[in-house]
């Protein structure tokens, strides 16, 4: 796990690097979430951790061409794979299911969810206040059930799920096997 005080002690105090050139190192290793794809429809809500360099580059969730999220995705329902991003989304959105991160921000170099610290959290109980629809939440991974569950307590009035990673970090699960994990959220 990286510390990032720890590091930039390190290039500050080794390399003799400027306290300025620090703190814009600092800042291109906090990253920010995206806003919420909800709608007064939204029945399930999908909760990653926070968006990888690559979809934070392209302002989409889940971009990482080997990021397969997508893909489980239209295979749940049946639909040809989508290479727009707004039909994507349409797709979820009819099928009454939202996305969002439990981080609205945090220091992370680099994509994986093991470097995350110093998170903020999203204010999630205020979404769901907002949108009362909401009656489950599906954690894209353990490090998104894990930051919620340090930030959030349950609600009885949702049911929490937690499903294997669609992150290419998650090496265990093949495509097949996600599908087949994922498939609970069309079998309720």
């Amino acid at each position: 796990i990286f510390d990032i005080n720890f590091i930039l002690l390190k290039y500050y105090n080794n390399f003799h690097i400027s306290k300025e050139k620090l703190k814009l190192l600092f800042l291109i290793m906090r990253k920010k979430s995206f806003l919420p794809l909800v709608n007064s429809t939204t029945e399930i809500l999908i909760l990653g951790s926070l968006p990888g360099d690559k979809s934070l580059a392209e302002n989409e969730y889940y971009a990482h061409p080997q990021n397969r999220f997508w893909k489980v995705i239209t295979n749940l329902f049946n639909a040809p794979e989508q290479t727009n991003y707004t039909e994507k989304i349409d797709l979820l959105l009819k099928n009454n299911i939202g996305l969002w991160d439990v981080c609205a921000e945090a220091s992370r170099p680099g994509s994986m969810d093991l470097a995350i610290q110093n998170e903020v959290p999203n204010p999630i109980d205020e979404l769901l206040q907002t949108f009362p629809t909401i009656t489950q939440i599906i954690f894209n991974g353990q490090k998104a059930y894990s930051l919620y569950l340090k930030h959030f307590n349950k609600r009885e009035d949702i049911m929490y799920r937690c499903l294997p990673s669609t992150s290419p970090a998650n090496a265990k699960s093949n495509l097949e096997n996600l599908i087949q994990h994922w498939r609970i959220i069309i079998s309720d």
